[in-house]
């Protein structure tokens, strides 16, 4: 068992990953909670270094433009939000995953890829 209480856990990397870590290592030997642990600890640094420049429920605008002719341009105008409302880590989605999503998506339908800026304060996610 950690020597971390759960109390300064849940305050320190929320309430989603503390479970999850809690719940791994309740029914785990040491060597296999660390597992568990080591894995919600990557997921909560890579949300963290998303949410600390994008915070929770960020919207996220790009688009994608073409020539369909040589006098026919053509645009999309892509938008998306998202919350992990007390996901655990394990199951969380990233702004980053949505966007190489919707970008893979675009690129099978012949689009360009989309850079999606973040808002208010308008910066670059991809």
């Amino acid at each position: 068992m950690s020597s971390i209480s759960r109390r300064s856990l849940i305050g320190y990397s929320g309430t989603a990953a503390a479970g999850a870590v809690i719940a791994g290592t309740a029914s785990a030997s040491p060597a296999q909670a660390a597992q568990p642990a080591q894995a919600a600890q990557a997921a909560q640094a890579e949300s963290a270094s998303t949410a600390a420049n994008f915070p929770e429920g960020t919207l996220f605008d790009g688009r994608s433009q073409r020539h369909i002719g040589p006098d026919t341009p053509s645009e999309l105008w892509i938008k998306f939000s998202i919350v992990n409302a007390e996901t655990p880590a394990a199951y969380s989605v990233t702004p980053q995953e949505i966007a190489d999503a919707i970008n893979d998506l675009l690129a099978s339908r012949g689009w360009p890829t989309a850079t999606f800026y973040g808002t208010p304060a308008p910066a670059p996610l991809n």
